[in-house]
């Protein structure tokens, strides 16, 4: 019975992502999001990750390596990375439930 409820959920998880993924790639054009990130950052590692699982256009600059990026992100006074830009709207963390809403709002 726990396997099963437990594949149930397993299944319904992806299909849920999925479906957020699909929505998110339909919706974000090229330039819409931007990611300033660390080289050292898991969670920059898993967004970029999931952006790319979903084919959803995105940019991204590594602070440790691009001074404009350094810049970018220390005006925001940001307390750490990933600050993720929806069209132009900064969202600390990552959560694509975020992004879809930034994405989605900002077209009503």
């Amino acid at each position: 019975m726990i396997a099963t409820v437990s594949v149930a959920n397993s299944w319904w998880v992806d299909g849920s992502d999925r479906r957020l993924g699909e929505h998110v790639a339909a919706v974000a054009k090229p330039g819409d999001i931007h990611m300033l990130s660390s080289e050292t950052c898991a969670i920059c590692a898993t967004a970029r990750q999931w952006f790319k699982q979903h084919s959803v256009p995105f940019s991204e600059c590594i602070v440790e390596r691009d001074s404009a990026c350094l810049a970018a992100f220390e005006a925001r006074a940001a307390p750490g990375t990933p600050v993720i830009l929806v069209r132009g709207r900064a969202q600390l963390g990552f959560s694509p439930e975020r992004v879809r809403d930034g994405l989605t709002l900002q077209d009503l």
